[in-house]
């Protein structure tokens, strides 16, 4: 199940990647379970649901100057006994290439019918 997951959950964050760069909601909205939970990385707010999620998202993408998220998966350690995986990794937001802010994260991952979806991300702003 490791090395499967792994790649699925690989594939699941570069398509939310691609997501946030051609700001695609409709694309966003499968990859998070229904209580998905977000905190984010300066101020610590607390985003729960997808469907909060996904008008932070709507608010993101109209900005005048709109930041575009990376994030970049250094880990994930899928577990033995349960449907649930852990990711590890670097983000970035840059606005017109231009990098403007970056961290660590973690995001639980959950197999849910056949599907790996985003349970909780926590963010962690480093510059």
């Amino acid at each position: 199940m490791t090395a499967t997951a792994d790649l699925a959950i690989r594939m699941a964050r570069a398509a939310f990647n691609r997501a946030l760069a051609e700001g695609d909601l409709h694309a966003i909205g499968p990859l998070l379970a229904m209580d998905v939970v977000m905190v984010t990385g300066t101020d610590s707010a607390v985003i729960a649901g997808r469907k909060a999620q996904l008008m932070a998202w709507k608010r993101e993408f109209a900005a005048t100057e709109r930041m575009v998220y990376t994030r970049t998966p250094d880990s994930i350690v899928a577990s033995p006994i349960e449907p649930i995986a852990m990711e590890h990794g670097r983000w970035q937001g840059a606005v017109d290439g231009m990098v403007q802010a970056s961290g660590s994260y973690s995001a639980k991952w959950r197999a849910i019918g056949g599907e790996w979806v985003i349970e909780a991300e926590i963010y962690l702003t480093l510059a």
